[in-house]
């Protein structure tokens, strides 16, 4: 069997490509593919932000560091509830296939780097994260071989709510003052 290319699978993601989610999610070699994309995307989160005003060098790496820690967070809870809380008969939960699938569902967080230009900050930042949300479905979906999307959905949903909780927590508590 053919595997696609780094650049196929990525856009594939993009494409919420659930035959992408499928190869990724079976293909051990693929971890760091995944690692890559979710620190390119953390990373596009730093430099994006700086359309928000406040772009030191120290608010670019927080950003970044707070993006890592909230997919972290976010495939952690997804492992969980989607595991343990809301699994299906079929379900067998397997960390290192959840966080390929999961990786490559960071893909379209790479385009919150069009958040440097002013006015499209916020736009950028919404539009990827419903667009990521998405992506994710698909990866649950896919990694836990749920056959119901809703189900996929709530997983996602449950996780996202927590992990965003989490980073607004730690950006409060630690981050930079906006003013």
């Amino acid at each position: 069997m053919r595997r696609n290319t780094f650049l196929q699978r990525f856009i594939g993601a993009v494409s919420l490509d659930a035959a992408i989610y499928e190869e990724v999610e079976a293909d051990t070699t693929a971890t760091p593919q995944a690692l890559t994309i979710v620190v390119m995307s953390s990373l596009a989160a730093g430099f994006g932000a700086r359309g928000l005003g406040g772009a030191t060098a120290g608010n670019i790496v927080f950003i970044v560091m707070l993006s890592l820690l909230a997919w972290c967070a976010w495939a952690l809870l997804t492992v969980q509830i989607g595991g343990r809380l809301m699994p299906q008969p079929q379900t067998r939960v397997d960390v290192g296939e959840m966080l390929r699938t999961l990786g490559f569902a960071a893909a379209p967080g790479l385009l919150r780097i069009f958040g440097i230009l002013p006015g499209v900050t916020i736009p950028a930042f919404i539009v990827t994260a419903i667009w990521m949300l998405a992506a994710m479905v698909v990866a649950v979906r896919q990694a836990l071989d749920y056959t119901s999307t809703a189900r996929a959905i709530a997983v996602c949903l449950a996780g996202w709510l927590l992990a965003v909780a989490l980073a607004v927590g730690a950006g409060l508590l630690f981050g930079p003052r906006v003013y």
